[in-house]
């Protein structure tokens, strides 16, 4: 055992050299390796009695068990959100689809869409008294269109805008109101209609579906819609599907809609697009009233673009690492095995020199004392040694116990042995020369 140690201290001293050059290349695998990705993000939502926030809180609270901080921006509805996110203020931003088309080239270029969470169904609650058929039927009642930059103002714009209904024309009695506002109003009687956006679930339209006095009403001529305004969607809510022990609608009625979009802007790491929307499949696994479980999250409008790393997704799911890994270990060995395979590639051969320079180092220990042996050798063909014969074969006995000193590994004691064996020889040799040449000059 202690001859194993001993060798093996040698071969480490042997190869010192490759301490100082591993140590470069693993410093520079540091070095050139991409900073890990932020463990927090801002994102912007609406007003907290809106889905979009309901939505960000089920998100932050799930991204929290990952030990991400999702941060939750209030704003004024999905028109702020976008300006939000275009300014650099948040780094995600829940956007109604279409809001983007409103924006120019130049800015369009700093979102890319991350997924489609959810539909946002338009709905559209009148007084019990209200005759309503199509949207002309508004022009002579108190409507609540939506607060000034949200998206429902936004939807109900567009859907105006299709009757030739444009905002210079409308009557005075319409209201930019919008969320709990224009509910308390309509419940009052000081509106007879009023639009709302958000999922079936939301508490704000639960509270008008259980309103005995007011009713829900679908759209009529939906192709129509969707044909000028293909970022809607066609939604079929069943009867009772709001509120069965009201009955609310008490028939099947066909809404339209925009796609709650989840938006990343410039300053969103790539890396955390398997982490957020990983996060918000957990959230939406069990689907909506309206969406059915796992139907979300989905590719985004085809007027945003996809970030890389969510097309990926979408297409083979979880990167490889992330399946099995936690977040921050998997995104870190991605980081690192990038750059490992090269740096494998530079060890290899160094490793792979380890042997010839190991055996090249021991066999150096005795080779070189046979460079002493090789000149004694030529000094006796030239007969060069009869002077200091002597002091030569003393020189000898001396290296013989210098050698007795150097120590091998094993595998080389043969070759020390046999130097053993030649520096005797020369010693013996020497002797025998200088006895001869003492008895030639004796008979002289």
């Amino acid at each position: 055992m202690r001859r194993i140690l001993h060798d093996l201290k040698i071969l480490i001293l042997t190869n010192l050299w490759i301490v100082p050059v591993l140590a470069g290349l693993v410093g520079a695998l540091f070095y050139f390796a991409a900073p890990p990705p932020p463990m927090h993000a801002h994102l912007a939502t609406g007003s907290e009695n809106g889905g979009y926030h309901a939505f960000g809180v089920r998100l932050q609270t799930e991204l929290a068990q990952h030990g991400f901080t999702l941060e939750l921006v209030p704003s004024a509805g999905s028109q702020d959100n976008l300006s939000k996110l275009t300014a650099g203020e948040v780094e995600l931003a829940l956007v109604q689809s279409g809001q983007e088309l409103t924006l120019g080239d130049e800015q369009r270029e700093k979102i890319s869409g991350l997924g489609v969470m959810y539909r946002e169904p338009l709905w559209l609650f009148v007084g019990e008294n209200v005759s309503f058929v199509h949207l002309g039927d508004l022009m002579n009642l108190r409507l609540a269109i939506g607060s000034q930059g949200s998206g429902t103002q936004a939807v109900t714009a567009a859907l105006l805008s299709a009757n030739r209904i444009e905002p210079e024309g409308y009557p005075q009695q319409w209201q930019a109101l919008g969320g709990r506002r224009a509910a308390d109003e309509l419940i009052a009687g000081t509106l007879d209609a009023a639009f709302f956006i958000g999922p079936a679930e939301n508490m704000l339209l639960q509270r008008l579906a259980a309103e005995p006095k007011i009713r829900l009403v679908g759209l009529r001529r939906i192709d129509a819609y969707l044909a000028r305004l293909p970022y809607l969607s066609r939604l079929q809510v069943g009867e009772g599907m709001l509120d069965l022990a009201h009955n609310v609608p008490s028939t099947n009625i066909t809404t339209l809609g925009p796609v709650a979009t989840l938006a990343a802007g410039e300053d969103f790491h790539p890396s955390l697009t398997p982490l957020i929307l990983e996060a918000a499949k957990t959230v939406l696994k069990n689907g909506s009233l309206l969406d059915p479980a796992g139907s979300y999250p989905a590719r985004p409008p085809l007027s945003l673009p996809i970030l890389d790393q969510a097309e990926y997704y979408y297409d083979k799911g979880l990167p490889i690492l992330q399946r099995y890994l936690p977040f921050r270990i998997a995104s870190l060995a991605d980081r690192y095995i990038i750059l490992a395979i090269p740096l494998l590639v530079l060890l290899f051969p160094l490793f792979k020199a380890i042997g010839p320079i190991y055996q090249w180092r021991i066999r150096a220990r005795i080779y070189r004392w046979y460079k002493h042996l090789r000149e004694i050798d030529q000094q006796l063909y030239k007969g060069k040694l009869s002077s200091n014969i002597g002091a030569e074969i003393e020189r000898l006995e001396k290296l013989e116990d210098e050698l007795a000193q150097v120590e091998v590994p094993l595998s080389y004691s043969n070759e020390l042995y046999e130097l053993h064996m030649h520096l005797r020889y020369m010693i013996e040799r020497l002797t025998s020369y200088q006895r001869r040449t003492t008895g030639d000059a004796q008979v002289g």
